[in-house]
């Protein structure tokens, strides 16, 4: 049996939990017999991929100069996937992301995976142009089978769309919890430290986290608020400003090995979010026995059980109430991270490699 997956996420994401899904997917069929798969990718940007060794992963990452236009990458690509769907040797077709070019040219069995429905449940969050959510509807329509990554994500898909649950497979992240974590320094990290990882979009929730911090900060002076991102653009440092803590607040574009680091070291780690489909910071923080504080809101409970503590997410003094508990309490602290390391059992990535090939076979 073989699986067919394409360019789209790794053209697009240098890091982000989608691109790390495919890869471990692959890593993971590697190392199986009874399945193997292709990919071909020209312009490739992502990191996780480029990591590996390129012949293992079968992608281009150098293009000759009359390839180098976006464009033309862009042709090249969806070319070479029609090209193989043509081919009697794949069995099944998973791309990576949602644009349905290929539609007009599918033959094979075709799996998607929905990570979340974010666009659905909070279109005013993304710009009016975005394609990503008409896109979805296309291939849920089409897809012979599709992968929620959460019983969150399952039922967002059904309420958002008629579409026959039987169609529908959950399917957890996992992460390798067996493989030596390994850790990089971190230059000029704080003592004593709440670590924030991830984009600061509207559903993220980070607006909140600030006037939390900003409160607990003129009770907890040494306490800093390191955000492991990308860059703080000129309206954030001007919310950090109003909330005087941004003398307080350091970013860190952060390496996979540094960012292990700073979840080693923080005091917890916060995960405001309104919504989320899965949360992989979860599994990574639980990983390096990190205790974590998340909002009560969409998957949050699903995935973290009793191993988090939780505020209301919407509730300003619900958060600062519970920011203040794990600040004080490093006996709370203590058990909250006994807690992840049980829960972090739940998802092992063989698991849900194990499980995406049998619904693949399923297709046969």
């Amino acid at each position: 049996m073989r699986i067919l997956y394409d360019y789209q996420i790794f053209s697009a994401q240098r890091f982000g939990g989608i691109s790390r899904y495919f890869v471990e997917l692959m890593r993971g069929i590697e190392a199986r017999n009874e399945v193997s798969y292709s990919l071909d990718v020209f312009g490739n940007v992502n990191h996780y991929l480029a990591k590996g060794n390129a012949r293992d992963f079968g992608f281009v990452e150098k293009l000759r100069k009359h390839h180098r236009k976006s464009h033309r990458i862009l042709d090249k690509n969806r070319n070479k996937v029609i090209e193989q769907l043509n081919n009697k040797e794949v069995d099944v077709f998973h791309p990576t992301y949602f644009d349905p070019y290929f539609v007009g040219h599918l033959s094979k069995p075709l799996v998607i995976t929905v990570h979340d429905m974010t666009y659905e449940n909070f279109p005013e969050f993304f710009w009016s142009g975005d394609p990503t959510a008409y896109q979805k509807r296309i291939l849920i329509a089409r897809a012979d089978k599709i992968i929620a990554i959460s019983d969150q994500t399952k039922n967002d898909i059904l309420k958002h769309y008629d579409v026959d649950e039987s169609r529908i497979e959950v399917i957890y992240h996992g992460i390798d919890a067996v493989t030596p974590i390994h850790f990089e320094e971190v230059r000029d990290i704080p003592a004593e430290y709440i670590l924030y990882v991830g984009s600061r979009n509207g559903y993220k929730n980070f607006s909140l986290l600030v006037q939390a911090f900003g409160v607990l900060s003129k009770r907890y002076s040494n306490i800093k608020l390191v955000l492991a991102g990308g860059p703080l653009e000129i309206a954030e440092k001007e919310h950090l400003y109003r909330n005087r803590i941004l003398d307080k607040t350091i970013q860190i574009a952060a390496t996979d090995e540094q960012l292990n680091t700073l979840y080693r070291n923080a005091l917890f780690f916060v995960y405001p979010s309104i919504y989320e489909g899965f949360g992989l910071p979860i599994l990574e923080a639980f990983k390096n026995r990190c205790p974590i504080l998340l909002s009560n809101a969409s998957c949050f409970p699903e995935i973290a059980g009793e191993a988090a503590a939780y505020f209301e997410a919407l509730a300003l003094d619900s958060l600062i109430e519970q920011m203040e508990c794990l600040l004080t309490d490093t006996e709370y602290r203590a058990k909250l991270v006994e807690k992840g390391d049980e829960q972090l059992k739940h998802y092992k990535i063989d698991s849900c490699v194990e499980k995406t090939i049998g619904l693949y076979q399923k297709l046969m």
